[in-house]
């Protein structure tokens, strides 16, 4: 009899919880257009020429040529970072500011 009463509670709970996930709200993609920040002409540029270099056929190039492409790859990419203006934690970092946080407060 215990047993029955135990396992009746246990499949109420169920019941009851299982509603509640049901009724997420569905969080909507975040678009584009969305962002209001605007992207340099310099920017644009380095990145249509990076596509360019993508959709390039590489087969008839010879090795000097791959060469350049990939030097010129990795300028673009290392301009691309440089331009970024972000501010970049590492965990660490970002562990420790956590910690002070902690201590402070």
């Amino acid at each position: 009899m215990k047993k029955l009463t135990l396992f009746t509670i246990i499949a109420l709970m169920t019941l009851t919880v299982l509603p509640n996930t049901v009724a997420a709200k569905t969080i909507e993609p975040v678009t584009a257009s969305a962002n209001p920040k605007e992207v340099p002409a310099e920017v644009k540029t380095l990145l249509n020429r990076l596509d360019e270099i993508k959709t390039m056929d590489k087969s008839n190039l010879n090795s000097s040529e791959k060469k350049a492409l990939r030097k010129e790859v990795k300028a673009i990419k290392a301009n691309l970072k440089a331009s970024g203006n972000g501010v970049y934690l590492s965990v660490g970092a970002i562990i420790i500011i956590v910690l002070l946080l902690i201590l402070l407060l």
